[in-house]
């Protein structure tokens, strides 16, 4: 009963992170699930079957308030279902022993990328353009889709902030697009599961518990989108995520630094977290700033 409780606070968790930063969720919750001793695969099936139902509401909430580029998502989705299917299997077939430290690395990496990019850049905005080809799309689906199954998380941090970044989409747009797409995906890399590992070691109460969680956030989203900056958000969300994955790599011996080493490691994972939380904050404070120095001034009676 205690497991499932956590499980759902980590649902809701990442969850809040994910509507906090447009990305997030897969990262979060499959490093948890890592962390409590289940396999590579096995976490990442967990969370593709806990987001089916959570990607279909916020899919179909997107869609109606006009979020939604209908000549974008499909075009991301297909290849992205691809992607998430073929890493599906081949997370599948990998022992435990390659698969750990493979999925971890890859966390690691989103890990370092979610630090980086929220410390130093802040939110990625983007702006109207051209439009977007195939032969942007169809290669960024394929790994992002793939990144998904495989790492536990990547859909949207390799597919949210491309499209950001090419500018030729409203950021709304670009968050909606991604969202409906997502949901072929996740169905896709748990169509892949079923078939590489079947439904037996799946525990669904796993999946209920955390799915419960995600669809309680919702309402809270909102509050934690004005209340905690989301440029420190990414900060302290990568920085677990680093610290979490780095502490796996090393008990796997991928990192063979030793007990005195490893401590060495922990603390410099520590202090770089500390220095990014404050590097964001006090960039947030600047930019508050220049914003409210930007404001015109009430017009005097």
């Amino acid at each position: 009963m205690q497991s499932l409780v956590i499980l759902g606070i980590v649902g809701f968790l990442a969850q809040l992170i994910n509507s906090g930063l447009g990305m997030g969720y897969g990262v979060t919750s499959t490093t948890f699930l890592l962390l409590i001793g289940t396999s590579p695969a096995l976490a990442s099936a967990t969370v593709n079957l806990s987001q089916v139902g959570s990607q279909f509401v916020s899919g179909f909430a997107h869609w109606r308030f006009g979020n939604v580029d209908w000549k974008v998502a499909p075009r991301i989705a297909v290849p992205g279902a691809i992607g998430a299917f073929v890493g599906a299997l081949l997370l599948s077939r990998l022992s435990t022993e390659a698969a750990g430290p493979l999925m971890s690395t890859i966390l690691l990496g989103l890990g370092v990328y979610l630090l980086l990019r929220f410390t130093v850049r802040g939110m990625p905005r983007g702006a109207l353009g051209k439009p977007l080809r195939a032969g942007f799309l169809t290669p960024l689906g394929l790994v992002a889709g793939f990144m998904n199954s495989t790492g536990g998380g990547g859909w949207g941090p390799v597919g949210t902030t491309a499209l950001l970044a090419s500018g030729r989409l409203e950021p709304r747009r670009v968050i909606g697009s991604i969202s409906v797409a997502e949901f072929a995906v996740v169905v896709a890399g748990s169509a892949g599961f079923a078939l590489g590992l079947g439904l037996g070691g799946i525990n669904f109460h796993w999946v209920l518990v955390m799915l419960l969680g995600g669809v309680l956030a919702a309402p809270a989203a909102a509050w934690l989108a004005r209340a905690v900056p989301p440029r420190m958000l990414g900060a302290l969300v990568g920085g677990l995520i680093i610290l979490t994955n780095t502490r796996v790599l090393v008990d796997s011996a991928v990192l063979p630094v030793g007990p005195a080493g490893a401590y060495a490691v922990y603390g410099a994972v520590v202090l770089a977290w500390i220095t990014a939380v404050g590097v964001s904050w006090r960039a947030h404070r600047l930019d508050r700033e220049a914003e409210r120095a930007s404001e015109p001034e009430p017009a005097a009676r």
